[in-house]
């Protein structure tokens, strides 16, 4: 199974915006999203004990910076069930490391450095355990899984883009709340899912706040109250896509695959929240994009990507009320 195939069983939206980056990047960009999933396997795993994920974290660690051979962690996983995407990626380990390591050296260097900072980001919380007593809290763990990724993508937009690089600087702060905002969105679809496997990313303060537990959130006896602690999610998603978007719009028009690569995660989010806003079932089950809205935003996109004006208007429309 080539990479690409393994980018579309792992994420298919994700794929949508990365398939359309130029060449070079997508295939860098894919390796890199490939090797943090191995890492978000690590970290996600039922099956294991913290101790055990723990462990595994920093092996992958090691290998990463050729400390160790990537066998000693594949060995461990042959046994890990294939039914599941992301333990499918995680026993391609040594393929996706084989490929990282055909990339030009600064560009490896880039994505090493990132997939090391995030994993190790995701071992201290394995070890915190899920303990978000307040919003600085739910920042730090989306920073490490997710805003660490808009560094990594930014760095390598720079590499390819004279222009980007100009702006790196100005444009870091965003590429962290662009991070972060998709983060969220992905914390309010998962609620449920989460909170069946033991994790509630609600910040306590949130639910201090309007006087409910993280058990009565998911009660539906208490479901006025838990919709209250939703507004404050959906509030906190928006306004960190508020910036994502003001993160695409610093990118010049002319580099239109390196937008469009940006604009689809931002608006399947911005819809995906939209759906989300007010709405009980996420205490079931997640809120979903149907196909023919995802092939709606593609399109639209593709033709009119290249326009800010165009970016405002479209965005503003999915955060409202959708197609």
């Amino acid at each position: 199974m080539n990479l690409q195939e393994l980018l579309r069983i792992s994420s298919r939206t994700f794929a949508i915006g990365i398939e359309r980056l130029p060449q070079a990047l997508s295939n860098a960009i894919t390796i890199a999203y490939l090797l943090l999933r191995v890492s978000d396997y690590l970290e996600d795993n039922e099956e294991m004990d913290a101790n055990e994920k723990i462990d595994l974290l920093n092996l992958w660690i090691k290998i990463l910076r050729k400390e160790a051979p990537v066998e000693e962690l594949t060995k461990h996983l042959s046994g890990a069930n294939k039914d599941n995407p992301d333990a499918l990626v995680a026993q391609q380990a040594q393929d996706i490391i084989m490929q990282l390591h055909a990339l030009p050296l600064v560009l490896q260097e880039i994505i090493i450095h990132h997939v090391i900072k995030s994993t190790q980001g995701m071992a201290r919380w394995t070890k915190t355990g899920p303990k978000v007593d307040n919003e600085a809290d739910l920042d730090d763990y989306m920073f490490e899984v997710a805003g660490r990724v808009g560094y990594l993508v930014t760095q390598l937009f720079a590499w390819h883009s004279d222009e980007i690089r100009r702006k790196e600087k100005e444009i870091m702060p965003l590429a962290r709340e662009f991070g972060l905002g998709l983060q969220t969105v992905n914390i309010i679809r998962g609620l449920r899912e989460d909170f069946d496997r033991g994790w509630v990313y609600v910040p306590n303060n949130f639910l201090s706040e309007v006087g409910i537990s993280s058990e009565q959130l998911f009660d539906p006896s208490c479901r006025l109250k838990a919709l209250r602690v939703l507004d404050l999610l959906t509030n906190k998603a928006e306004r960190h896509l508020k910036n994502a978007l003001q993160y695409i719009k610093f990118l010049p028009w002319w580099e239109y695959g390196i937008r469009i690569g940006c604009i689809l995660p931002l608006l399947f989010a911005i819809r995906t929240l939209s759906l989300s806003r007010n709405n009980a079932q996420v205490f079931e089950s997640e809120a979903k994009m149907t196909r023919e809205e995802v092939k709606k935003i593609v399109l639209h996109s593709t033709l009119w990507g290249w326009s800010n004006f165009w970016l405002d208007r479209y965005y503003n429309k999915l955060s409202a009320t959708g197609e």
